[in-house]
């Protein structure tokens, strides 16, 4: 019988290290949604990757977590970090994210919430944007001086930098099993849900530096008729001023946030989408534990 690795591996970090960024680069698909502002991802999110490393079929299924909050303890961010916690519970392997140049108490807050009988890679993030590339190594020693890591990989997740490498330290601390999955499986999440993540998204890129943490969206409808996907859409907000930014004047900015959200999910879905989108005021929801139960965050 062929030799096989297979194991699930968590995504860690503190907000903003390119957490989502690197699980898409890593499965080679747009599945966690990315902005330049904290606290995009919040829910937990698969992704299955199948391939041969050094000669050798591997499946890697990555686990990309929200980054763990020490700063908010709203109901939101407790879910949130309680969603860090479940992914470090049952994995086979921990990649640590930092980001070049910088590691703060919240790093090695996280740093300590990784499991010490369970492999551990710290991935330095970022490094294209380091002018002085000598200043590199002296941050990786500072950083492999903080625990006996299985792999420090210095990386690019936006330009794929090291990609390989990374993969190949995975692999290599990968228990030598039968796969989990089919070798086509790419997530976990159905499409309703990536639906919904894809709207959100468009929200944090394109409103204000505010807003986006006081929405959420919710998927009212979403069925497939002839091959294309009907899709109704709410975005919910928790006063109606937060309402009418979003809508914008005439309504051409809740217009551009559809219109690019639909976009991506036809790529995503390879298939037609008739996106029709809502904006409600549900004051509160963000603090309050039954209603993000309700909203699906576990």
């Amino acid at each position: 019988m062929e030799l096989s690795r297979c194991g699930v591996i968590a995504v860690v970090g503190r907000p903003n290290v390119g957490k989502s960024t690197l699980m898409n680069a890593l499965v080679q698909e747009h599945l966690s949604i990315t902005s330049s502002k904290p606290q995009t991802t919040r829910h937990r999110v698969l992704g299955v990757v199948t391939e041969t490393v050094k000669g050798t079929p591997t499946q890697f299924i990555f686990v990309d977590t929200p980054g763990f909050q020490t700063k908010h303890s709203n109901a939101l961010n407790k879910t949130m970090n309680r969603a860090v916690m479940t992914a470090l519970a049952d994995v086979h392997a921990v990649l640590w994210v930092v980001e070049q140049g910088k590691l703060t108490p919240a790093d090695t807050r996280v740093l300590e919430l990784c499991p010490k009988e369970v492999p551990l890679i710290a991935v330095v993030n970022k490094v294209d944007l380091l002018k002085d590339k000598a200043m590199v190594l002296p941050f990786l020693q500072k950083v492999a001086a903080l625990r006996d890591f299985a792999a420090v990989v210095p990386l690019s997740a936006e330009s794929e930098l090291n990609l390989v490498a990374l993969k190949e330290a995975i692999s290599g601390v990968l228990p030598e099993q039968e796969f989990f999955y089919d070798e086509d499986m790419l997530t976990d999440r159905p499409e309703k849900f990536l639906a919904a993540e894809r709207i959100r998204e468009k929200l944090f890129r394109l409103v204000g530096d505010e807003l986006p943490y006081t929405c959420t969206v919710v998927i009212d409808r979403f069925v497939i008729e002839e091959g294309r996907r009907m899709i109704h859409a709410s975005i919910l907000v928790d006063r109606a001023s937060h309402k009418a930014m979003i809508i914008g004047k005439g309504g051409e900015k809740l217009k551009r946030i559809a219109s690019e959200a639909r976009q991506d999910m036809e790529r995503l879905f390879d298939g037609s989408v008739h996106l029709e989108t809502w904006v409600k005021v549900r004051g509160g929801w963000a603090d309050n534990a039954s209603v993000l139960q309700t909203l699906g965050y576990d």
